[in-house]
């Protein structure tokens, strides 16, 4: 029995709909195959540096993002997969300021893909990308760590945004 009274079990899970960085790798592949089939008119037309630059600048950050997440769990001896059970309530370091850095993470990773091949399919897949995100895995994991935690999950939850 947790703190707040709820039940818990020691080896429950999110039970998210898949594994996220699936996902983004489907939504990807999905945008490349797109772009292959009806390419589109943003496609590297000549704009190699702006594309390099910006693309470049969003796959260091979103790289940095979902290291610094994945340290943050780790140091807490907290799984990062999804499918594991959660140990620790990590609400320091960078999730101190987001709840969801390694996702925010690999969505700047995914778009910056997007941006340095050019690839508007790549992009406009991020859409359903982030739905799926944000009602199959971070909606499940939100229900299931105030399950799991309850006020402090609630109060962390008060304090620190989703995204930024």
């Amino acid at each position: 029995m947790h703190l707040s009274g709820q039940q818990t079990n020691e080896d429950e899970t999110a039970g998210v709909i898949t594994r996220p960085p699936l996902l983004f790798l489907a939504a990807l592949l999905l945008g490349f195959s797109l772009e292959r089939l009806v390419p589109s008119a943003s496609t590297l037309s000549g704009r190699y540096l702006v594309h390099w630059t910006i693309g470049g600048s969003l796959i260091l950050i979103g790289f940095a993002l979902a290291a610094l997440g994945i340290r943050n769990f780790s140091r807490a001896a907290t799984p990062v997969p999804t499918n594991e059970p959660t140990r620790v309530l990590v609400t320091t370091g960078i999730h101190s300021w987001s709840r969801n850095p390694i996702y925010l993470g690999l969505f700047l990773l995914y778009g910056g893909i997007g941006v340095t091949v050019g690839s508007l399919w790549t992009l406009i897949v991020a859409l359903p990308l982030a739905i799926m995100i944000r009602y199959g895995v971070v909606a499940r994991e939100e229900a299931y760590l105030e399950r799991r935690f309850g006020d402090a999950y609630r109060d962390y939850k008060a304090r620190v945004r989703r995204w930024l």
